[in-house]
């Protein structure tokens, strides 16, 4: 049994982002994938859809210029044969401040001939803003009537 594109893809991009190593990751992507990360654009502008390679690449760069992945930990994965589908908490370090950041994210990857084709992630971005801004969002409460 081969190794699932997934886990090639997870291994280069962690390298890319930590070690600055993205002639890996860059082989596993196809030319033409369709990407998107949901988030906070206003206060992370790499996140967002992107089409093709090079702009996924730059992306990547820009993850790598502001965090270092310390920890993740596959929470739940399903696998399909070119596909596939986790939910992941990542406890990383903000390389400005030093400052660490936890989130969990939802992530939908389809792969073709082992290479990257279409990605979706969903970031818990509630928490993510909090902790960017280094305190907790008061909302108003939401009182029912009837």
């Amino acid at each position: 049994m081969t190794e699932h594109s997934l886990w090639r893809f997870s291994r280069a991009l962690h390298r890319a982002i930590n070690d600055r190593h993205f002639e890996d990751v860059e082989a596993l992507i196809d030319e033409d994938v369709d990407w998107a990360l949901y988030g906070p654009i206003d206060m992370f502008p790499f996140l967002g859809a992107r089409q093709g390679k090079v702009a996924v690449l730059d992306v990547i760069r820009q993850l790598a210029d502001n965090f270092q992945v310390r920890r993740f930990d596959r929470e739940s994965i399903m696998l399909g044969v070119d596909s596939a589908s986790s939910m992941l908490r990542y406890s990383l370090t903000a390389l400005d401040s030093d400052k660490p950041i936890s989130l969990r994210v939802a992530q939908f990857a389809q792969f073709r001939a082992g290479r990257l084709i279409n990605m979706r992630v969903l970031i818990d971005t509630f928490d993510l803003v909090e902790q960017a801004l280094g305190r907790a969002i008061h909302l108003p409460k939401m009182t029912g009537v009837g």
